[in-house]
């Protein structure tokens, strides 16, 4: 059998932490991945404002882009075939059309294909605190066959920088689509990048 194409869908929606899409489309590319990005209104607001970067500049980081109201793009067909999306960062309001299955956009199109065509879809939710809507919205999308990956920082990898912790969460990210990116991985307390100084009281 022939091998998949090595291609992902890519989503920016309009949450905070646009750094974590910058990255994950920067080291994707570097592992010969072709992505495939389509960018919310929203989301393009938010680049500029928490990165500074315009349209243009996140754009050329995929190999092919896509206006979100594009709905006769490849992207949403399941004939288009891709090893997943993933949609960083994922605002409430795209999770809730996920989970509810409203194609308004190319991203939550792109994204029920990906669910119908049983390929992994990974949204990274962005949100605090949450309430009974948005769990349950995450659960229905989970019970789809959907991964949940809020990016939280791993503190146990001791990131020197904020840069370290955003790689962390994009390799993990990553690995979900079988794409291994080199950095730091979990290797147990006693390796190199887990040796940690235990105190033991006595009770």
């Amino acid at each position: 059998m022939s091998q998949p194409p090595r291609r992902l869908a890519v989503g920016i929606s309009g949450a905070t932490g646009a750094q974590y899409a910058i990255r994950l489309l920067a080291l994707a590319r570097a592992q010969g991945v072709e992505t495939h990005l389509v960018v919310s209104p929203t989301g393009v607001l938010n680049i500029r404002h928490e990165l500074g970067l315009g349209r243009r500049d996140v754009h050329a980081l995929a190999d092919h882009v896509y206006s979100p109201r594009d709905v006769g793009a490849t992207l949403a067909s399941g004939g288009f075939a891709t090893m997943g999306m993933v949609v960083v960062p994922c605002s409430m309001r795209t999770l809730a059309a996920v989970a509810h299955g409203l194609s308004d956009n190319l991203i939550t199109r792109a994204a029920d294909v990906t669910l119908k065509e049983r390929r992994r879809l990974v949204l990274m939710v962005r949100e605090t605190p949450f309430n009974l809507a948005h769990l349950r919205n995450m659960t229905a999308v989970t019970e789809m066959g959907g991964v949940i990956f809020p990016p939280l920082p791993a503190f146990y990898m001791r990131p020197a920088s904020l840069d370290e912790m955003i790689d962390h969460t994009v390799i993990r990210v990553l690995d979900l689509f079988d794409i291994h990116a080199p950095g730091p991985r979990w290797e147990g307390m006693d390796s190199p990048n887990g040796q940690v100084e235990r105190a033991f009281n006595t009770i």
